[in-house]
């Protein structure tokens, strides 16, 4: 029989055709965007095991491989004396591994607390259908649960420093509600095995669910074998910005699949925009209304941007999970003479760079002139944060905030080129306006996702000195680069040559 993994079941919930392609064609997946998941998931792993108890044993299923997993998780569960991770059961034609086992002995015998742990600060719908599995592989092995819960990652807690976790995971009770679920789970087993075992991937067409609840691995492979009409268009109806799935489902029903078609009643006013510089080819832009929107922001004029790490885990003293800690800024400031003066900030060396950049920050922020943005709520919070972290300086953050502008609405408001392809991102709008400079030159370091992951890889105790130096350089001008956007931008919308 064919025990399919928990995984598996879940992969066949979101779609039958990535089941069957996980299976027969795993060759054809592109994990590139689940591996930032899976490290926060290892993250928060690891720190449930000291929070439930790091006495506990732990089944190394790639060292013992899982058929001495499961045997060795079944000695361990009959014995019952200490707390189990990563225990892995196997009955009624699937198998999983739980996150926490923990023993419990009363005057009827031993029986368990099963708890799953999630790096999410909330409880999924998905996560329901998880943990329901769970209970049901378990149960069917002969596992006398006493509870099922899931924990997940509480937000609101406050990290006090010398690897002290204990709040950092929320649990919530599932016992009833996984009991009431057998006969669901093990209908979804039954048809899962079933597609399993087809000689051919099921006619499934992409759609929602190749991005919820996750986006799935399997999405550049399918995409490209349905119909050319829907995929090759160079205006495709993803580009119209916020124009819904049930609109586009609608479009594609009539046969239309290029922006350019879509009749003006469904499109709202920068919609409208979108597709009638997709039809000219040219750009749009309201030089007065820019000019006029920026008259009244005199000099020095100074532009930010800050880079942030997230730690689901937290790392500093004083922090909260996921919170956005900066750890890089660039800021340009330019006067009425038009001279342009660079400051920066980035501390590589693992410690909180929290504080020092605060300082460094206001010191070069100065007392006068606005201070441009790129999505200005973003600097806003990150400041404000700091300010909450270290009342000292508040005042002082506050009075930058108050000068904050943002460019983001003008470039919404008054400029659009067809290449954009319905995004005033940064990314998107600085090499329609200035093509001279580009993001694609840089290297190591291009957009801020990798900025994080080269951050990390920095502060890690493992690399070396020569690599830190290197992803120091990368860092700085990637950082210097996107306020170079916002002065050229700014220049721009100005009418400043």
């Amino acid at each position: 029989m064919r025990h399919l993994s928990k995984s598996k079941i879940i992969a066949y919930r979101q779609c039958p055709k990535r089941l069957w392609l996980e299976i027969h064609r795993p060759d054809l997946r592109d994990d590139s965007s689940s591996v930032t998941a899976f490290r926060i998931g290892n993250e928060v792993g690891d720190v449930a095991r000291e929070i439930y108890d790091d006495n506990g044993t732990l089944i190394e299923i790639e060292t013992l491989g899982f058929e001495q997993a499961f045997a060795k998780s079944a000695a361990l569960l009959q014995k019952g004396d200490a707390p189990i991770f990563e225990a892995g059961f196997k009955a009624a034609g699937a198998l999983a591994f739980a996150d926490v086992m923990l023993p419990r002995l009363s005057e009827s015998g031993l029986s368990w607390d099963m708890i799953e742990v999630k790096a999410s600060t909330g409880v999924k719908d998905y996560h329901r259908d998880d943990i329901a599995v769970q209970n049901y592989v378990a149960t069917a092995a002969g596992v006398d649960l006493t509870s099922v819960s899931l924990a997940h990652v509480n937000n609101a807690f406050v990290y006090p420093g010398d690897r002290d976790y204990q709040g950092l995971l929320h649990e919530v009770d599932f016992t009833d509600e996984v009991k009431s679920r057998h006969g669901e789970v093990a209908k979804w087993i039954e048809e899962a095995r079933k597609i399993a075992e087809l000689s051919d991937a099921p006619e499934i067409k992409t759609g929602e669910q190749c991005h919820q609840p996750h986006h799935c691995s399997f999405c550049n492979y399918c995409a490209p074998h349905e119909a050319p009409d829907e995929t090759s268009e160079e205006y495709p109806l993803s580009s119209l910005p916020n124009f819904s799935a049930d609109k586009q489902q609608e479009m594609k029903s009539r046969a239309i699949y290029d922006l350019r078609e879509v009749p003006d009643d469904y499109l709202s006013w920068k919609q409208l925009r979108v597709k009638e510089q997709s039809q000219t080819g040219e750009a749009y832009f309201d030089a007065k209304g820019a000019a006029a929107d920026l008259a009244l922001h005199g000099f020095p004029s100074r532009f930010l941007d800050f880079e942030t790490a997230m730690f689901a885990v937290p790392i500093w003293k004083g922090t909260r999970p996921y919170q956005q800690v900066p750890f890089q800024f660039s800021l340009h400031n330019i006067d009425e003479t038009g001279t342009l003066i660079h400051h920066e900030f980035l501390d590589l060396s693992g410690s909180d760079p929290s504080e020092a950049l605060t300082v460094a920050l206001i010191k070069h922020c100065g007392n006068e002139g606005p201070v441009f943005t790129y999505n200005a709520s973003f600097e806003k919070r990150v400041m404000r944060d700091l300010g909450e972290r270290f009342p000292q300086y508040q005042l002082a953050l506050d009075a930058i905030i108050a000068r904050v502008i943002d460019l983001l609405p003008v470039a919404r408001n008054r400029y659009y080129h067809p290449s954009q392809h319905g995004s005033w991102s940064l990314k998107s709008v600085l090499p329609a306006i200035c093509p001279e400079l580009s993001y694609e030159n840089l290297t190591g370091v291009a957009d801020g996702s990798m900025a994080v992951d080269a951050f990390k890889e920095a502060i890690a105790l493992e690399t070396s000195p020569e690599q830190k130096k290197t992803i120091e350089h990368q860092l700085l001008d990637y950082c210097q680069l996107d306020t170079l956007a916002l002065v050229e931008i700014w220049k721009f919308f100005r009418g400043i040559n």
